[in-house]
């Protein structure tokens, strides 16, 4: 009799630790992992260029030196593992049940009001590179690494400060977020941008130009 409690309780605490790793494993992507997650991963890294393989929804070894790069740029714990540090940075968030949810609506939503107010009027490659420069500057190490980060930097934008960025975008602006999100960069990796008739700052004439579109300067 003893000897089957003693195995009853054996199996038991086999169980128990089963369903903790299973439990801890579910919260995490990682080497072999497979699917949604996976693919929002691969999304984003591939969008910031840290990842050039397929989009397949396959935790590989292109996708974990993609993951050590993303962590290694952004100070996080260089293990190739999307755990709940990593994925924050990333702008994924996992809901209690598991299920994978992004910023991604709430990352649009926010760069389209930055292109509204700081661009409006503009050519449409011109409102794209405004986005593109705040994507670029997610990505360097020299600024936030995000969205929200980036354009709410304190002096970083004007239209932050004179209180523009809450207008409601319209559709062109929306749309030019939504291509800059997609990769298009007109701006050939600008991070600073300015209008030449109206800048006061000796400063940002001193850095790179790259390339002209409209009434702005896009330099490095």
């Amino acid at each position: 009799m003893r000897l089957i409690i003693i195995s009853i309780i054996s199996i038991l605490i086999i169980l128990g630790n089963s369903f903790l790793f299973v439990k801890y494993s579910s919260a995490l992507s990682k080497y072999g992992s497979r699917g949604q997650e996976v693919i929002t991963i691969q999304t984003k890294l591939k969008r910031w260029r840290y990842y050039t393989g397929n989009i397949d929804g396959i935790f590989g070894t292109q996708t974990l030196n993609a993951v050590k790069y993303f962590q290694r740029k952004n100070g996080l714990t260089v293990d190739g593992i999307a755990g709940t540090n990593t994925l924050r940075a990333m702008g994924i968030m996992q809901s209690s049940s598991n299920t994978t949810q992004t910023t991604n609506s709430t990352d649009l939503n926010l760069l389209a009001r930055a292109v509204y107010a700081e661009a409006r009027g503009e050519v449409y490659e011109g409102q794209v590179a405004i986005a593109a420069v705040i994507l670029n500057r997610v990505r360097s190490s020299s600024f936030p690494n995000t969205i929200a980060g980036v354009i709410y930097q304190p002096g970083a934008f004007t239209a932050v400060s004179d209180g523009q960025i809450n207008l409601t975008p319209n559709a062109t602006a929306k749309k030019a977020a939504q291509d800059a999100l997609n990769g298009w960069d007109p701006t050939y990796g600008s991070i600073y941008y300015f209008n030449p008739d109206t800048a006061t700052n000796a400063w940002i004439w001193s850095r790179p130009h790259v390339i002209t579109i409209g009434k702005h300067r896009f330099c490095k």
